[in-house]
């Protein structure tokens, strides 16, 4: 909701994509009423590719001048123990989509010579995590990716942007709201999701190659780039298998 609000202020008419209409069309109301922007809604569940094959069709003919990967989400615990198809289902939401719904947009920036596309990665793409197996590959993709094709398209007027945060929430849970991610990460390392925002926004437009808030997320940087992958990986797979119990 955070990248939505940000863009409907600065004018820009949006596409919402989520799973949960009811949601979507309640956001849409707020943002037409509050900014008096065009917003349209889609209700699609991206980790079906069927469903992503038809909106990547329109979003192809449409002219698209910014586009926010931020659709993901994430498991916790061994992977033995998981849900095989809900870990299936999260590589189609967190890979395959941002890579269908970039080729979708991509041509079009490049024939314009304008356009952005945001990435939202993830400090944990930065390294292995044991008990986040899954998600860390999968966002480990996404932060290769958007730096990689950055790179592809630097002479072509197309911005691409990578944000790599940690823990991002919109509010901070009651006792009987907070999940156990809540519990266990301390409240001076959660960030504002709509600080967040507009922070990724900005430096979009500036062309900014990654974006990284906050002393977690840097500090995870620091550490997948530098530290012995031996030592780090076991500690930090301990504090994630709390989060999988």
């Amino acid at each position: 909701m955070g990248f939505a609000r940000d863009l409907a202020a600065r004018g820009h008419g949006l596409i919402l994509v989520a799973r949960r209409g009811e949601i979507l069309e309640d956001l849409a109301a707020q943002l037409r009423a509050e900014h008096g922007v065009p917003v349209e809604i889609r209700a699609i569940d991206l980790s079906d590719p069927t469903a992503v094959t038809v909106l990547c069709g329109e979003l192809a003919g449409r002219e698209i001048s910014i586009l926010v990967n931020n659709a993901g989400v994430a498991t916790f615990g061994p992977l033995v123990d998981l849900d095989p198809e809900y870990e299936r289902a999260q590589v189609r939401l967190n890979v395959n989509a941002v890579h269908d719904l970039t080729l979708a947009v991509l041509p079009q920036m490049v024939a314009r010579r304008a356009g952005g596309i945001l990435m939202v990665g993830s400090a944990a793409g930065n390294m292995p995590i044991p008990n986040n197996a899954t998600y860390a590959a999968s966002k480990a993709f996404v932060n290769t990716f958007s730096e990689s094709l950055r790179v592809e398209v630097a002479d072509a007027g197309v911005h691409v942007t990578l944000l790599a945060p940690g823990p991002v929430r919109t509010h901070t849970p009651t006792a009987e709201e907070a999940s156990t991610v809540d519990a266990n990460v301390p409240d001076f390392l959660w960030h504002d999701s709509a600080k967040v925002a507009t922070m990724s926004v900005d430096a979009l437009l500036r062309n900014k190659m990654r974006v990284v808030p906050g002393a977690l997320s840097k500090a995870m940087s620091v550490a997948g780039g530098y530290s012995p992958r031996k030592i780090t990986a076991p500690i930090v797979g301990a504090f994630y298998r709390k989060l999988g119990d």
